[in-house]
């Protein structure tokens, strides 16, 4: 497989396959030898996250929230940008309640993965989005009884699909991104984090991760940016080329 050119992600897939039938095989008294045993699967090497450019992201992101006035247009915009300033997941954003947003604080309550809960803070921006959808959103459902922050044209919990389809549209217009999703703007929050340098602790915390190893991918990301401009601008590196 590996001489047939197959990626190691595949090849994986196909070994842990014949090994678990294999192991099945043992189990049975079929084989009273296991020829898998030693047979080791390839490494898959870490992928870096796909990131938005952080100027034309920023451009994206202000066309659409400058000229917000309605109640659709100010949630829409209002799921983008906390996408992308908190760096929440898409379920997390999905069953955020109005009692999560503290705007006398500037600061939203998450909960994240196992219900571990984190607060992250906001800026005077987003607070003030906050304020103008919850506005709009008292007028339009002056009667609504969903606990949820953000509502559909119907007065409706958002679901996945709903907020994946946001996204993706939204960030068609973002030159060179191959993907185009709700977890898009998560990699985006921690690069851009990073490449301002943020602390990698504080990175984490942000984010929920319960390990910094989970976090440590986007100094790669940053590794990987700084390598380019390095080898475009230092003399010894051109040289060598």
């Amino acid at each position: 497989m590996v001489g047939d050119g197959l990626r190691a992600s595949s090849i994986r897939r196909k070994v842990s396959a014949a090994k678990a039938y294999f192991r099945y095989l043992m189990r049975c008294g079929e084989i009273s030898r296991n020829p898998m045993q030693y047979l080791f699967s390839p490494k898959v090497g870490k992928r870096l996250p796909s990131v938005a450019p952080e100027k034309p992201l920023l451009q994206t992101l202000a066309a659409y929230t400058i000229h917000a006035v309605t109640f659709s247009d100010l949630r829409d915009a209002l799921v983008m940008e906390l996408l992308y300033q908190t760096g929440m997941r898409r379920t997390e954003l999905i069953q955020l309640t109005l009692a999560h947003t503290d705007l006398g604080r500037m600061e939203i309550r998450v909960v994240g993965k196992g219900s571990k809960v984190r607060i992250i803070p906001i800026g005077q921006g987003l607070a003030d989005l906050i304020g103008k959808y919850l506005a709009e959103r008292t007028r339009v459902f002056p009667s609504a009884v969903c606990v949820e922050l953000l509502l559909t044209d119907k007065g409706e919990p958002l679901y996945p699909k709903w907020v994946y389809n946001l996204v993706h549209r939204r960030l068609a217009s973002v030159p060179g991104l191959e993907k185009r999703s709700p977890h898009v703007l998560r990699h985006s929050f921690a690069t851009h984090l990073a490449d301002h340098g943020a602390d990698l602790n504080a990175i984490k915390t942000l984010l929920g991760h319960a390990n910094l190893s989970a976090t440590e991918i986007y100094t790669h990301h940053t590794m990987g940016r700084l390598r380019k401009i390095y080898e475009q601008a230092h003399p010894k590196a051109k040289q060598e080329e």
